[in-house]
């Protein structure tokens, strides 16, 4: 391994088709061959780009999984082809990513309110199952998988975490993890209930800490941390409330992480078990902050690629401008962006 090699471990966020926003980023991270992967802690769409960029990368190397994942997305585009929640003539026309002004969307999200996903979708019916076993072979990649793959998902009965790693992978593990329960059914396995993980790690950050060697921890943000403006609308409080709900998690282990990266920097904390970590970010929140949460559903392929773009750049400016620092030292202020 040359000096110039580095390894990291990555930390995927779900956001449903914002996650077309990590393919981008992934996409770019794999043609540098510099960078290789030992670890992923992920959550919903990003327990999602993880396990098919995971699979990729076991049975074709970085050119497998960069095909992989474009597989992926484009049958979720297409899959939504055949769907109610379609952008508007005026949203194609102007461009617009959400699908707040779709008469399907506005009674797609009213019925939500009102009914539960066990009178809505009895059947429990999750059309991304299919696209899943479609792309991964689940049992190959619980047997040959060449990263760690830590899934977050959080217990219904419980509230605590649970991480899905690689012996225990299956489409329904990746399932529980992107469980929203105002849409499907608690997802059981093994006598327990699962909703999403965003409640309790988006993602959670301490199975790569204590799973892997590599100090290096690239988060792929989706969710925007801050917003300037007070949310008015009805629409605009409930997207802030998920925004600030699914990073606490996050801002939590961050606070944990600078505090004991203090301790061991001043010799406080010593021994094997116990290392500094360094923390790197790659996000587009001036981009996100303008899409609203009903662009979470919108997996029309124009506005996908458009995010898988926007990935791609943002991670070839990271690149340029933090690749050298890349185990040597954090690229962020963990204190100033966190605490």
């Amino acid at each position: 391994m040359t000096s110039a090699h580095k390894t990291v471990n990555l930390a995927l966020q779900g956001g449903g088709a914002h996650g077309a926003f990590t393919w981008g980023v992934l996409d770019r991270l794999l043609e540098d061959e510099r960078i290789s992967f030992e670890g992923i802690c992920a959550t919903s769409a990003g327990a999602m780009n993880a396990v098919v960029m995971a699979y990729g990368l076991t049975t074709g190397g970085r050119e497998g999984a960069r095909r992989a994942l474009a597989e992926y997305w484009r049958r979720v585009s297409e899959l939504g082809v055949w769907g109610p929640l379609q952008p508007t003539l005026f949203d194609r026309l102007t461009k617009g990513r959400s699908l707040e002004t779709s008469p399907a969307f506005v009674f797609f999200d009213m019925m939500t309110r009102l009914l539960s996903p066990y009178q809505i979708n009895p059947l429990n019916y999750n059309p991304l199952r299919g696209v899943l076993e479609q792309t991964v072979d689940f049992e190959r990649l619980r047997n040959e998988s060449i990263v760690k793959l830590f899934l977050c998902a959080t217990n219904v009965r419980t509230g605590k975490v649970k991480v899905f790693e690689n012996h225990e992978l299956t489409a329904l593990a990746v399932l529980a993890s992107s469980c929203l329960p105002l849409l499907f059914q608690a997802i059981e396995i093994d006598g327990e209930a699962f909703w999403d993980g965003g409640y309790m790690g988006n993602p959670a950050i301490f199975p790569v800490i204590y799973g892997c060697e590599s100090t290096d921890v690239v988060i792929i943000h989706i969710n925007p941390i801050s917003r300037e403006e007070i949310p008015r609308t009805a629409s605009d409080i409930l997207n802030r409330l998920n925004e600030i709900s699914f990073n606490s998690s996050l801002m939590r282990e961050m606070r944990a992480i600078a505090f004991a990266n203090r301790l061991v920097g001043s010799g406080l904390l010593r021994g094997e078990e116990i290392k500094s970590m360094l923390i790197h970010a790659i996000e587009a929140e001036s981009i996100m902050k303008e899409l609203g949460a009903a662009s979470k559903f919108n997996v029309d392929w124009e506005f996908l690629i458009h995010l898988r773009d926007v990935g791609r750049v943002c991670a070839e400016n990271w690149l340029q401008a933090n690749f050298s620092h890349v185990g040597v030292r954090s690229t962020i202020d963990i204190a100033a962006r966190y605490l």
